[in-house]
């Protein structure tokens, strides 16, 4: 007899799931449970973790999740919206932000139970990101504006409290640039080719017409117009062949066949005889010296030579200053620390522990009794009390930590928006500085892409008619918001660029611990240390839309084996709602960002403990070693 399951939250779990498969339309879809990001990779949907406490919030965002990725697995057609999309980046934004709001509307409309169920989803979103406390607009995102306006004016429902802030906030602008195109906006709504137009012409209202790229309504005229040139052209070819084959079989005589194969062959000779005397030299090289064949080109990534980029092209490593402008870092660095003056106090004791951690064992580093070296001054009173005691000397050891190169890699995703990477960035800043009066020096690094749900590779992809498996398929942005070398006071605004609107995106975790590793591996100081930040396993839309749901995953997996068998470099991982000891040897998972400043002080001040056992305990390795 099968055992039943003693989890209280499985018989709700097994129900929805069930609900989910029958309201996306689709028997075969997996539904799971994680605390990854939520979202759909092929025919495997993810859906918030659902706790044994089955708490009242628990279950409300896991049914809006599943009714939200349900519709908009029931309505959305990829290739028609792949067809349809701008290339710039906010052009992006605000199409992908009204076409999921079209998906949930429809819903609605044919499911109202849904629109409620969504709402709760929308709430803890807005809720996440910080939307309730904003009173600016430029802290609120134009695109997700947009796509509450279309929810708001299809449903005519009121938003929740966070998102109807940031409709607030724009809805004179929406109105009055695109009120006119709105107007039709219930008709459109059916039909997704129709609303992707209407979405572009919303977009050329708004002001970022020219990020929309071509129009693919002419494209399409234009090759259609070229395939029936290439049908004439064929059929003229074939019927060519057909009468070059009738003369063939009627009129040529076997001594008319053996005349020009003679002929043929006589051509090819003096071809051949030109050919050698055209290359002069060359001709005459040894087996030898030929030319050789190109070598192949490097594997993508050295921890799997099978992981495959479409296209790097457009894959960037860039500076933070680079990103913004110097006014515009000055002013985000002032709103990152206005907004994290409350923390700074308890940011700024543990950083004091941490540093009085390190000089500790600084004080402490002497070898005692030694027959040469320093004076040692507290045991001459045993040479007073017995002058037969010969003098006893000290000498200095050197710092395990003084020869020490620290890189903190920060997980620069969209769902880190808020108040997770407000305390990421004033952590790194804090304990780049703490580290940096140990003589440790600090190295921070950011990583993302340059698009949702991919860029300019995932368009060349489409143009070369979605070839199978291609591999990653966006384009890596990777930052240096500090290098190594670098002071802090000259680099410290840098750190505000993860304040700016529409940087973070999407994250390639397994490419971006191969860059920082090998970054790390070019140093010149003894030790080196990785220190990733995170919020959850590696998700790619356009990439896992085409390849297995765990092909990021499983490179992740690679690297961290790659890292960790080498030893070059000492690999610890901090998880922010998401368990990450599943992934890395080394590392700490927490519940509440709050908790990230103790985590990293914690985590860097046991790299340091002479004690193996104590850095085993606090920094929660699986196997001390």
């Amino acid at each position: 007899m099968a055992k039943s399951s003693d989890n209280p939250a499985d018989p709700f779990k097994k129900a929805l799931a069930e609900a989910t498969k029958v309201m996306a339309d689709d028997h075969d879809l997996q539904v799971t449970y994680s605390v990854d990001p939520s979202g759909t990779s092929g025919d495997t949907m993810r859906l918030p973790q659902v706790t044994r406490r089955m708490s009242r919030d628990e279950v409300l965002l896991a049914r809006g999740t599943a009714d939200a990725l349900a519709m908009r697995h029931k309505f959305h057609d990829t290739a028609t919206h792949a067809r349809y999309a701008p290339s710039g980046d906010m052009a992006r934004a605000i199409y992908e932000a009204m076409e999921t709001a079209r998906c949930e509307a429809m819903g609605a409309r044919v499911m109202p139970g849904t629109a409620s169920n969504i709402d709760h989803k929308i709430a803890d979103d807005a809720m996440k990101r910080g939307y309730v406390g904003i009173t600016q607009q430029t802290d609120a995102p134009l695109a997700e504006a947009a796509g509450y306006f279309v929810r708001n004016a299809a449903t005519g429902r009121d938003l929740p409290l966070g998102a109807s802030n940031v409709l607030d906030l724009w809805r004179d602008f929406i109105e009055g640039q695109a009120g006119d195109t709105f107007e039709d906006l219930q008709d459109k709504l059916n039909d997704q080719s129709t609303f992707a137009k209407f979405t572009r012409q919303v977009i050329d209202d708004l002001g970022y017409g020219d990020q929309l790229g071509d129009d693919p309504d002419d494209n399409m005229d234009d090759d259609s117009d070229d395939q029936a040139e290439e049908d004439e052209d064929q059929q003229d070819q074939e019927e060519g062949q057909d009468e070059s084959t009738e003369e063939d079989e009627s009129g040529a005589t076997p001594e008319q066949e053996q005349e020009q194969q003679q002929d043929e062959s006589q051509a090819q000779v003096s071809m051949d005889e030109l050919s050698d005397e055209e290359m002069g030299d060359e001709a005459e090289l040894p087996d030898a010296d030929a030319p050789h064949e190109p070598p192949p080109p490097p594997p993508a990534s050295e921890a799997d030579p099978n992981y495959k980029v479409f296209f790097s092209d457009h894959d960037e490593e860039i500076s933070a200053e680079d990103l913004a402008e110097p006014a515009e870092l000055e002013r985000l660095r002032a709103y990152l620390d206005q907004q994290l003056e409350p923390l700074k106090g308890a940011v700024g004791r543990l950083a004091n522990k941490l540093q009085r951690r390190l000089q500790a064992q600084q004080n402490r580093s002497w070898e005692f009794d030694k027959e040469e070296g320093v004076l040692d001054a507290g045991r001459l009173a045993r040479v007073v009390a017995n002058p037969t005691t010969p003098l006893s000397f000290k000498i200095e050891k050197d710092m395990e930590f003084r020869d020490t190169v620290v890189t903190l890699l920060l997980d620069n995703s969209g769902s880190m928006r808020g108040r997770p990477i407000s305390i990421a960035a004033i952590c790194a800043d804090v304990l780049a500085r703490t580290l940096e009066r140990c003589d440790v020096k600090v190295e921070i690094l950011g990583f993302t892409t340059r698009a949702w749900k991919g860029g300019q590779s995932r368009e060349k992809w489409l143009a070369d008619g979605r070839p199978q498996a291609p591999g990653r398929l966006n384009d890596l942005r990777h930052i240096i918001y500090k290098s190594a070398d670098a002071p802090m006071r000259r680099t410290r605004t840098n750190l505000g660029l993860m304040m700016k609107e529409g940087l973070l995106k999407e994250n390639i975790d397994g490419e971006a611990l191969e860059w920082a590793h090998k970054r790390l591996v070019g140093r010149p100081e003894a030790r080196k240390i990785l220190m990733v930040i995170s919020d959850g396993a590696p998700v790619d839309d356009s990439t896992l839309s085409v390849n297995p749901a765990n092909y990021l995953e499983k490179h992740l997996r690679d690297v961290i084996a790659m890292v960790e068998k080498k030893k070059f470099v000492e690999l610890l991982a901090i998880g922010i709602g998401h368990d990450v000891t599943r992934y890395y040897d080394r590392a700490v998972t927490i519940t509440d960002v709050e908790q990230l400043a103790g985590a990293m002080t914690e985590q860097l001040a046991a790299l340091f403990d002479s004690d193996p056992r104590a850095r085993a305990r606090i920094m929660g390795i699986r196997k001390a070693s």
